[in-house]
């Protein structure tokens, strides 16, 4: 069992966490009675990209995905962003923005999908509306590969969640500019496996605030 040594620093008004901790970024931490808002936000990121996922690479025969809208916007979108704001007064810099960000994601996928919205009737043009829908792809493509910079040579489980996690928005970018369904089916693919990813650093984080967990799952944190 690995422990947190916090030793409080009145100058800085915040507490020193050991490198070994559970913390993808940053080691420090402003003293806060906010618990771990992690495990919420990482299990409703993994629910929603997994069902959108197994949509993708039509399980059950399902191709149409809307049943996904409820779940992008009260646990993809509402539940995130919700984590990220409460990582804000803890100190996770990191936590805050990526929770913050994706939840905004999902529930402006969301937005799409519903017909009073008037987005998708705004294209009379199918391949304006694709290219479109590619080019969104694209920029959140690149915000998370922005993300795996400050992860990169401190958390490994971060580092291959963000990687799987942009190869299924290129690859589904690509089959909105393509209109290739095999690319589709391998961006869903990618997308099940970052949700069993993202599913299980939600696990380890839930037990590691457990004193009493029965095991301890591993995240691959590298000391500074």
């Amino acid at each position: 069992m690995t422990k947190t040594s916090m030793n409080d620093d009145p100058e800085k008004g915040r507490q020193e966490f050991d490198p070994t901790t559970a913390d993808p970024v940053s080691y420090a931490r402003r003293p806060s009675r906010i618990a771990n808002p992690g495990p919420a936000g990482l299990f409703s990121f993994a629910s929603t990209t997994f069902l959108l996922s197994m949509y993708n690479v039509n399980t059950r025969g399902i191709h149409t995905s809307n049943v996904i809208v409820g779940m992008a916007v009260f646990a993809g979108g509402l539940v995130q962003l919700l984590a990220g704001m409460w990582e804000f007064p803890r100190g996770n810099v990191f936590g805050a923005t990526a929770f913050s960000s994706y939840g905004a994601f999902w529930m402006s996928y969301a937005t799409t999908l519903i017909p009073g919205s008037g987005v998708l009737a705004a294209y009379s043009d199918d391949t304006e509306l694709h290219n479109a829908l590619g080019m969104y792809l694209i920029v959140w493509f690149m915000v998370t590969v922005m993300f795996i910079l400050p992860v990169i040579r401190r958390h490994l489980a971060f580092t291959v969640l963000l990687s799987f996690l942009s190869v299924a928005l290129l690859l589904l970018a690509i089959a909105e500019f393509t209109g290739m369904p095999t690319v589709t089916k391998a961006g869903g693919v990618f997308g099940i496996i970052t949700g069993l990813i993202a599913y299980y650093i939600g696990v380890s984080e839930m037990m590691a605030a457990e004193e009493s967990a029965f095991m301890r799952v591993p995240l691959g944190i590298w000391s500074r």
